[in-house]
């Protein structure tokens, strides 16, 4: 069945391979974090917080990766739970209330990225490294465009490209 092409009439639908690589994917990188009681959104979190410049607060990480408040107050939740995030007053603004990783959680976000790269790396393993270049781009590029253009739910503000933090692909099932 792994090895079963999709019906003539589907072969060449873009919504319907995009899901099914989608949720192919997505399986393989929930196993690969559960060692390390992750979800992918989490892991996105965590990756968004370790790159950021300045000591992000709950919000600019929400912005960030398009997530509304409360989806993030449980992402944030279930991180501190972990012992990987804390919530604190900012050092340079006592009025700003940030998000750190704990050491446990910079630990666990080199463990997990080196999981998640591999997942990545085993699912695009088909396609030579041209290919596999390609498509990263090409998903980026629509991404970015369907931001711009306020279509997609992940719209958020801040830079895009080929060297944003947590890379082109850190979104699909890192977010």
């Amino acid at each position: 069945m792994k090895d079963e092409c999709p019906p003539d009439v589907l072969s060449r639908r873009l919504g319907y391979l995009l899901k099914h690589a989608y949720v192919a994917m997505a399986a393989e990188m929930e196993a690969a974090l559960a060692p390390f009681r992750l979800l992918p959104r989490e892991l996105g979190v965590m990756a968004v917080i370790a790159a950021s410049h300045e000591q992000p607060s709950q919000l600019e990480i929400a912005a960030r990766l398009g997530v509304d408040r409360t989806t993030m107050v449980g992402v944030i939740d279930s991180l501190e739970s972990k012992g990987y995030v804390e919530r604190h007053r900012s050092d340079r603004d006592r009025r700003r209330n940030v998000v750190t990783l704990t050491p446990a959680g910079q630990v666990c976000l080199k463990e997990a990225e080196e999981a998640r790269e591999r997942v990545e790396r085993d699912f695009l393993a088909p396609l030579d490294e041209t290919s596999a270049t390609a498509l990263t781009e090409a998903l980026l590029t629509l991404h970015v465009a369907q931001s711009r253009m306020g279509r997609t739910p992940l719209a958020g503000p801040g830079p895009c490209g080929p060297s944003a933090p947590g890379g082109p692909a850190g979104e699909l099932v890192g977010e």
